[in-house]
């Protein structure tokens, strides 16, 4: 099946994660996506080089480029903005994560297309939002999303230093948000008529992340502190070593309900009714003896023999703490559609599958991601350049032939 967007047009002007990532997701729902990249490539190509030089894919350049087509054009010439401009024409979306100034100077920004293209989807993403003196601050998303929104901090335990965000978090969270308004956009537009401008940021999205605590901050006028395994106040939502060096994570947080079910497992039924942690109150003011002694007797089995026991309490919730090597080995991984096969020449790769499912419109992705300049003439014969005009664009460097990345 095609997908819910199949039909639908659009025009990517990405680099690295964000932007690419919000096309991406509209690639594996269906949509047509065009990706325009400079002659030497969008910059996050470079992740197979940092990454893995040695090794015969680009990993991370795939899961947000998957089933995009490539044009390589040149933006810095007149030429080439201007068949930007055409490919946008034919568009029912652009998607870009450009910094505002460099839309500017390039004419492509907000301001200037939508006069002329008023039925356009324009979908713009920032790392700090459009207005404000640090409307143009450069950052990726360890920067915006990660460091300057406060996450760090609120995940930082008291005279520690903060903890590194894995790749892509934040770009694949904000990603997901733009595509989602995107999709909102083209429905009101069904709807209502006329393109409209879209716009999220890493900033944005890092504060949402954090939107419980944020709010206490603004309506509470408090924070609070950053839980630290062994004084947390409440020991049934906590994480516990197992004999085999891995840990559980047993998520007790109705902390009447599931504290009877927690002492019937670790075989301390008699906790229940102890003096010291009969009690809410009680089981946080003796907290760190309490998980002294689950420490004790967690080490005692290993991870699967945990769960075994944790099996005949339904009311006892938990979770393995994985490594990414345990989650693609989990059969439920790939029963809740964790994992989805992208054609790629004669056989296909295994990837992370986007996070949404349509039963109606199922999506499937249909290729690997494209070399730089990939689809040149197909592209632009579809635009209705003749063999001769694109001869010329080649010629005049406006665009650049395919290469291998």
């Amino acid at each position: 099946m095609p997908g819910p967007l199949a039909g639908i047009k659009v025009v990517e002007i990405g680099v690295w994660v964000a932007g690419p990532a919000a096309a991406g997701l509209l690639a594996d729902w269906g949509a047509d996506v065009v990706k325009i990249e400079p002659p030497e490539g969008d910059p996050a190509r470079v992740f197979k080089k940092m990454l893995g030089a040695e090794m015969p894919t680009n990993a991370v350049f795939e899961l947000d480029n998957r089933s995009k087509s490539s044009v390589a054009i040149d933006l810095t010439k007149p030429e080439g903005v201007a068949l930007a401009k055409e490919l946008i024409a034919e568009a029912d979306v652009f998607v870009t994560n450009l910094r505002t100034g460099a839309l500017a100077r390039l004419g492509l920004d907000y301001e200037t297309l939508a006069p002329e293209f008023p039925e356009l989807i324009y979908a713009h993403i920032t790392g700090y939002g459009r207005e404000g003196d640090e409307a143009d601050r450069p950052g990726f998303d360890i920067a915006a999303f990660w460091a300057y929104s406060g996450m760090a901090h609120l995940l930082t335990p008291a005279e520690s230093d903060p903890p590194f965000q894995r790749g892509g978090m934040g770009d694949h969270a904000t990603g997901l948000a733009a595509a989602g308004a995107i999709s909102t956009a083209l429905f009101a537009r069904e709807r209502h008529g006329g393109g409209q401008l879209v716009s999220t940021s890493l900033l944005r999205m890092g504060a949402y992340q954090i939107g419980f605590d944020m709010n206490i901050a603004l309506m509470w006028g408090m924070t609070l502190d950053t839980g630290k395994r062994e004084t947390m106040r409440n020991p049934t939502a906590n994480n516990y070593l197992c004999a085999d060096g891995k840990r559980i994570w047993i998520v007790g947080i109705d902390m009447e309900r599931h504290w009877a079910p927690l002492t019937r497992a670790v075989g301390r039924p008699e906790w229940a009714s102890d003096e010291r942690w009969d009690s809410v109150r009680g089981r946080a003011v003796n907290n760190v003896e309490l998980i002294e002694n689950l420490d004790a007797i967690f080490i005692t089995k290993t991870r699967d023999e945990w769960a075994e026991v944790f099996a005949s309490e339904p009311e006892l919730f938990w979770a393995p703490v994985n490594t990414p090597e345990d989650l693609i080995a989990d059969p439920q991984f790939a029963a809740a559609g964790g994992l989805v096969e992208v054609p790629d020449g004669a056989a296909t790769s295994t990837m992370v599958a986007s996070p949404v499912d349509f039963s109606g419109t199922p999506w499937a992705p249909r290729d690997s991601a494209p070399d730089v300049g990939e689809n040149n003439r197909e592209v632009l014969e579809a635009l209705g350049k003749s063999a001769e005009q694109i001869d010329g664009y080649i010629a005049s460097g406006v665009i650049v032939e395919s290469s291998e990345s």
